[in-house]
């Protein structure tokens, strides 16, 4: 009976999620378990930089400064996602926990990273380009299913620490997943790649000391 009423908890807590977050978070998890090295990319081009019409862009190839390529549109698809699970994330934060500290973070998190979801998914529409990626992630930090529903589960300190830990490893993967974007020729993506950086590098260092206080 407990576990019964364990899992109607579980379901309910997790209100929040949007059945698309979820289908594309799924599919992160699944493609970085894999470990498929599908994202990698040669920075080797033809010498006129061309393409046959089936073939694909290279990942250092632009028609125009303005056009994405191949890595820029990887990344769009891959950081979209990422970014929607630390926005579920910090939803949960706020009835899941009371630090006045942590609220702030969490919301800071929500407010920088929609805006940046939306920037995104602009980016990719006005390209022609899928909302959905079929390649790997690779290291990109994201929790797993499982630990999602444990952190829905959590309150108080628990939750903090759980939130804590593994948005640090969240950060950290998205720092690693700018790297083949950092000198991307499309100036929206190199300085949205730029303030990932310089944003969740400060962020680390705050949770880090944060979490200091409560282990």
């Amino acid at each position: 009976m407990s576990g019964d009423i364990r899992k109607v908890d579980l379901k309910l807590s997790m209100k929040n999620y949007s059945s698309q977050s979820l289908h594309r978070i799924s599919l992160l998890i699944l493609a970085a378990t894999l470990g498929l090295s599908a994202c990698a990319t040669t920075n080797e081009t033809s010498s006129d930089n061309s393409m046959g019409s089936g073939g694909m862009m290279g990942s250092d190839t632009l028609n125009d400064a303005s056009d994405l390529s191949q890595n820029d549109v990887m990344f769009l698809q891959m950081m979209i996602p990422h970014h929607e699970q630390a926005v579920e994330m910090s939803t949960l934060a706020e009835t899941n926990s009371t630090n006045p500290e942590l609220l702030a973070l969490a919301a800071r998190i929500k407010a920088a990273q929609g805006p940046e979801i939306e920037l995104m998914t602009k980016l990719l529409t006005d390209a022609g380009q899928a909302m959905m990626m079929d390649h790997s992630m690779g290291n990109n930090g994201m929790m797993g299913m499982d630990d999602m529903l444990a952190l829905a589960a959590a309150t108080g300190n628990e939750f903090d620490v759980l939130y804590l830990t593994g948005m640090i490893a969240h950060h950290e993967g998205a720092i690693n997943m700018t790297n083949p974007v950092a000198s991307s020729a499309n100036m929206e993506v190199k300085k949205l790649a730029e303030n990932i950086i310089t944003s969740q590098t400060a962020e680390i260092a705050e949770m880090t000391k944060l979490l200091a206080t409560l282990s």
